[in-house]
């Protein structure tokens, strides 16, 4: 295979559990760089910031199951579940030691995974993150997103919302992103959730924000993975936007400041989607610290 070749990323489909997860693949030199999506996206919303880190790395971004060109299959998509297929998708492919970059829910997954494995992590790079929220008024920058998500998790406002009306997609999703999508990257998004039926992973997520303890049980681990995540010691990346979704600029720079070997960086005006306003910046981050702390690792290793 051609350098041009390895660089260009390449779609797969591998058997996971009981259904199939696709993703994508590029380069192969250097470390493993793991790329986690969240809600309501796939593996589409790295496609500008790969080409960056492919030529340090061996780039992988799976489509979550139920997203993107992966699986549906009949589950509740609950974090856990979401946490079973990655963890079935993650040893199908072979991946031992790695860089982490995720946004949203993938960071959630990210901080679960490095929890239990925090030997085989090479990096974390981070964006608009998960976390518990002890009340509504922490969640969000915005009164409007809080009422919304409010209403995402009442009973038949949510399943009308998400399922028949598919706001998720048409409405919070450019409305989380600066400049104007194209129709293009709308019908890329759109794709994957042509009826109700297949919304529903989309709507299982806000129902499993950790928000005033509930649901229990993932505020429960997520409390858990945060206070692993504070004693950890590999090298962190966290990237935030002006003024943010979930995390504002203060709230990023609080939150780096429990951290160690955690670097800030601004990416200016930004919402949630981070990836579809700053592709170029963040990859450029990526692709100057992935060999970076790579070489770290292999000094400490010889040492």
């Amino acid at each position: 295979m051609s350098a041009d070749q390895t660089l260009k990323q390449q779609r797969h489909e591998i058997d996971v559990l009981d259904s199939t997860m696709s993703y994508v693949e590029a380069g192969g030199d250097g470390p493993t760089v793991l790329f986690l999506h969240g809600n309501p996206t796939s593996s589409y919303i790295w496609r500008n910031i790969i080409p960056h880190v492919a030529p340090v790395g061996r780039c992988i971004a799976p489509d979550l199951i139920g997203y993107g060109q992966s699986g549906k299959p009949d589950i509740a998509y609950r974090f856990f579940d979401q946490v079973r297929y990655l963890d079935a998708f993650i040893e199908k492919l072979g991946i031992g030691d790695m860089v982490l970059v995720a946004q949203d829910w993938g960071t959630a997954l990210a901080f679960h995974l490095a929890s239990r494995r925090p030997h085989r992590i090479l990096g974390l790079a981070f964006m608009e993150f998960i976390r518990p929220f002890d009340r509504w008024e922490d969640f969000h920058q915005r009164d409007e997103a809080r009422a919304l998500f409010k209403a995402f998790r009442t009973p038949g406002q949510g399943e009308k919302l998400v399922l028949e009306d598919n706001i998720f997609i048409e409405r919070v999703l450019p409305a989380s992103v600066m400049r104007k999508m194209s129709a293009e990257e709308m019908d890329a998004y759109r794709a994957p959730f042509p009826t109700p039926a297949s919304r529903k992973p989309i709507l299982s997520m806000p129902n499993e924000m950790p928000i005033g303890s509930l649901p229990a049980d993932v505020a429960a681990i997520s409390a858990h993975d945060h206070r692993a995540l504070r004693l950890s010691t590999y090298p962190k990346i966290l990237f935030h936007g002006e003024p943010g979704a979930l995390v504002s600029p203060a709230a990023a720079n609080a939150f780096a400041a429990t951290l160690t070997d955690c670097k800030v960086i601004n990416l200016g005006p930004g919402a949630h989607y981070l990836q579809e306003d700053h592709p170029d910046a963040i990859g450029a981050a990526l692709r100057d610290w992935v060999p970076a702390i790579a070489a770290r690792e292999h000094k400490a290793a010889v040492a």
